[in-house]
């Protein structure tokens, strides 16, 4: 019976052999440990090439994301802009407000005196020259040119001119950029003299300083700035020796969704003021707003009606000097 049994017996399976993609550590673990990303490989193998940096914004615009949403071109009353373009360089334009200015004064209260203006432009656009002069029916008169010297060297020009005593300004701007900083040279009326640079020093932070002196009141100044920006963030930091501290952040939420803080310490003054903003872009309109910590909310609306039609609407409270601002207007032509 026992052999008879051994005889139908199944004989023993044989020992399993390790595969070989297996790990040494046994099978068991490999179900457990996640796998190793395909470009992880790729990203320790990436180096960062220091001398083919990007080229860096310019110092006067490191902000520009945060101002987009925390500063939109508020205005209240009526205004109306209609640009009429005469050929593919020459254009001219016309532009019409009706709305209150404000007179400083010493009380808590705002006060508001009506006003009306008609401004007249002529704008000259070209690849490698800009000519843009205003002039207003109260006298004034902008002018601002942009030339391109070289691919490196751009020269601009601002001036304003007034019929009030030494209100009239002008400025001279040359600036250089290099294939991984940028620099730039400032004279101006008042024996104003001004120099920025800016240097990128990976492929995600740029650093930067300038300095200023103004002759005529005697007063210098010196600044540092960083800036560290990604495809989804930016964020800004400014230090000067006037007490000024200012930091600011944007987050891309999405491809038509921003967020955006800021955050401003004077210390001369002690003013801490900090504010939060968006801009939320849609198929036919954007809108952007911002909220301070003094309580001041505001919002600023841009519809488009139809091609090179579009509508404003500009709204701004302020409760603690109840000051309330309301405008719309409507722009014509691109």
């Amino acid at each position: 019976m026992g052999s008879a049994a051994s005889a139908a017996a199944p004989p023993p399976p044989p020992p399993t052999q390790p595969q070989a993609g297996a790990p040494p550590y046994g099978p068991g673990l490999a179900g457990i440990l996640p796998p190793r990303p395909d470009g992880e490989e790729k990203k320790k193998e990436e180096k960062v090439d220091y001398l083919n940096l990007p080229c860096p914004v310019p110092f006067e615009e490191i902000q520009r994301e945060a101002l987009m949403s925390l500063k939109p071109e508020l205005f209240e009353g009526l205004r109306f802009d209609f640009t009429k373009g005469l050929n593919q360089k020459f254009s001219l334009s016309h532009s019409v407000f009706m709305g209150s200015l404000e007179v400083p004064s010493q009380s808590t209260e705002t006060i508001k005196v009506p006003t009306a203006h008609y401004e007249f432009g002529a704008n000259f656009l070209d690849p490698k020259l800009m000519l843009i002069g205003r002039v207003m029916t109260d006298g004034r008169l902008n002018a601002r040119v942009k030339c391109d010297l070289t691919e490196n060297l751009i020269l601009k020009i601002n001036a304003q001119l007034t019929q009030e005593a030494h209100y009239s300004q002008g400025m001279f701007n040359f600036d250089y950029k290099g294939s991984d900083y940028r620099a730039q040279f400032q004279i101006g009326n008042n024996a104003f003299y001004g120099a920025n640079y800016i240097q990128s020093v990976t492929p995600n932070l740029s650093v930067g300083t300038e300095m200023f002196w103004l002759g005529q009141q005697r007063k210098s100044g010196i600044g540092f700035a960083s800036r560290y920006n990604t495809d989804k963030m930016v964020g800004t930091l400014q230090v000067a020796s006037t007490g000024i501290v200012a930091l600011s952040y944007v987050q891309k939420v999405s491809e038509k969704v921003s967020l955006a803080s800021d955050f401003m310490y004077n210390h001369m003054s002690r003013d801490v003021t900090a504010s939060f903003g968006y801009d939320y872009l849609l198929r036919q309109c954007r809108l952007r707003g911002k909220i301070d910590s003094n309580g001041v909310v505001a919002a600023y609306l841009e519809e488009r009606l139809n091609m090179g039609v579009n509508f404003l609407l500009s709204a701004e409270i302020d409760h603690s000097k109840k000051n309330y601002k309301f405008g719309f207007g409507m722009t014509v032509g691109e």
